[in-house]
């Protein structure tokens, strides 16, 4: 199939009606027979040239692929997407692109309840359980660190991850838009940020999970949650100085692993003040 992509204002500078007078000679690839328009709203523009964004575009097509096939021609990921309107109607990603259709897309809407006008079947992505992509191992121990069940290996590849997002139903936090473009992911979303701490509150904006910091609730090694343990039960795994001067510990339900609060306790709340107020800003 082939899809050829034109913005709708050099289409509009056409002197006079258009009129196809181009042949198929043999070994050449039919022209596109069809023609509908796309708007994309706001974080979707981040996935288009820079000459198409927040404007109408003319995409041009054979046959009547599906809405989501069209979509993802023009790069943007189908997971990014959680309303399409064509004509002013909702409809579902297996919804047929015919000419002359007029289509609106918007992104995953967190403060509004479009649920009487949506048409995808997917839910909002409102879950907070995640598995990020193998270039995201510093923002994983950030969102251990703030309490959201993070998943995160470095060894994992793309299908791996797709199946253990299907199958414990997280999100998929990436880089490379190509995983969230597999027709069988539900629920991603595309990192743009590359530095981690942006990318954290990146993640807590996108999915509204300001309330639902739970800070120091997670092991940041492996992920398991953190309780109270007392001293007298892991003594004889502390250091003569931490025994000493420390009388609060946690262990890791998951790894064994020990915390306390030192100076390293001491440095992790004056970053999460920091996140606070920047997040507030």
């Amino acid at each position: 199939m082939h899809f050829v992509l034109l913005s709708l204002d050099l289409y509009h500078c056409m002197p006079g009606p258009e009129i196809s007078v181009r042949k198929n000679l043999p070994g050449m690839k039919p022209a596109p027979e069809n023609r509908a328009v796309f708007r994309f709203y706001e974080e979707l523009n981040d996935f288009l040239p820079s000459g198409q964004r927040k404007k109408d575009n003319l995409y041009s097509f054979n046959g009547n692929p599906s809405v989501k096939d069209a979509i993802e021609a023009q790069n943007v990921p189908h997971t990014e997407v959680d309303l399409i309107l064509v004509n002013g109607n909702p409809v579902d990603f297996g919804y047929k692109l015919r000419g002359g259709d007029r289509v609106s897309v918007y992104p995953v809407f967190e403060s509004l309840d479009i649920g009487p006008v949506k048409g995808n079947k997917v839910k909002p992505l409102r879950e907070t359980k995640f598995i990020l992509d193998v270039h995201l191992g510093k923002l994983a121990k950030l969102l251990r660190m703030t309490g959201f069940d993070t998943l995160y290996r470095n060894n994992l590849e793309d299908k791996e991850i797709i199946a253990l997002a299907l199958a414990q139903n997280r999100i998929i936090l990436t880089r490379d838009r190509g995983i969230l473009k597999n027709s069988v992911v539900r629920k991603g979303y595309y990192i743009r940020s590359q530095k981690p701490e942006e990318q954290l509150k990146e993640v807590i904006s996108r999915f509204q999970l300001h309330s639902s910091i739970k800070f120091l609730s997670r092991c940041i090694a492996c992920n398991d949650k953190i309780e109270k343990v007392e001293k007298k039960n892991i003594a004889q795994k502390l250091k003569p100085a931490t025994s000493k001067y420390f009388n609060r510990f946690f262990r890791c339900t998951g790894c064994g692993r020990i915390y306390w609060e030192g100076s390293h306790y001491d440095r992790m709340m004056n970053y999460y003040d920091n996140l606070k107020s920047n997040l507030k800003a």
